[in-house]
């Protein structure tokens, strides 16, 4: 792990000021992320970023002032709040990922082929277990990168 933290410091080093032109803060995008799945209970949102109501609770107040989320009654529980994001919301998680795309297209320019295949021999490993321990959460596995998205990212590369 410590060779992963190296790694991230200094690519938050290299693309600290792409990042922090988005607007929003790290824990705010946590949110986006969270909700970008789909709408969502305010109470599970609580749950899923392991903070307080009263945090989670401003972080989505301050998304909503700026047009990134929206917060509207459960019509089948009105002591419920749905949150979900707004278009400008996705807009704005879309950045995040091209960001997240181009830093890791220029990072894999760098590697040669043979330490590629490591790669994604590694990532395989990575996802399948992510897979089983979601699997054994009762949790679906539905992947958020599809083969299209992974063509995407290698796409400079190839």
């Amino acid at each position: 792990m410590v060779a992963y933290d190296a790694m991230m410091q200094l690519l938050v080093l290299e693309d600290a000021p792409d990042f922090g032109d988005v607007g929003i803060t790290m824990a705010q995008a946590k949110v986006l992320h969270v909700l970008s799945a789909g709408p969502i209970h305010m109470s599970e949102l609580v749950a899923r970023l392991r903070v307080t109501p009263s945090t989670t609770s401003g972080l989505v107040e301050k998304l909503v002032d700026q047009g990134l989320a929206a917060r509207a009654d459960d019509p089948a529980d009105r002591r419920q709040v749905i949150v979900s994001v707004t278009p400008a919301g996705l807009e704005l998680m879309e950045r995040f990922r091209e960001l997240n795309s181009r830093q890791l297209r220029a990072l894999l320019r760098t590697v040669s082929a043979p330490d590629l295949d490591t790669v994604e021999r590694s990532l395989t490993i990575l996802r399948d277990a992510t897979a089983r321990r979601r699997a054994a959460a009762g949790s679906p596995n539905d992947p958020t990168v599809t083969p299209a998205t992974s063509r995407h990212l290698q796409g400079s590369h190839q």
